[in-house]
């Protein structure tokens, strides 16, 4: 199973190359659905590694991914600047996942 980065910054893509996993740098919300389009032809792909800019420019496509599909598996990771947003991640997560305020 290989993972695969879909990043807006150079420095997050050479981070990964570094650890071994492939990538693509993307800038468009067209850009980033044709190349989520491909990870999910290629069947080799397991893990879907998304910065949390792409994550918020291709949210609803993303979420939805998420939560129909049992493979790839779609993590969102901060790029060199840290997370942007602040406050409790997990909560955050769990209430857009269920729709609902804990």
């Amino acid at each position: 199973m290989k993972s695969f980065l879909i990043s807006d910054n150079h420095d997050t893509w050479v981070g990964m190359r570094l650890a071994g996993i492939s990538g693509v740098i993307v800038h468009e919300k067209d850009e980033i659905l044709r190349e989520i389009d491909k990870v999910l032809k290629d069947k080799e792909i397991g893990i879907l590694i998304v910065t949390e800019l792409i994550m918020e420019t291709a949210k609803d496509e993303l979420m939805e991914l998420k939560m129909k599909q049992n493979y790839p598996l779609v993590i969102e990771i901060p790029d060199r600047h840290g997370f942007r947003k602040k406050g409790n991640r997990i909560m955050s997560y769990i209430q857009e996942s269920i729709g609902i305020g804990i």
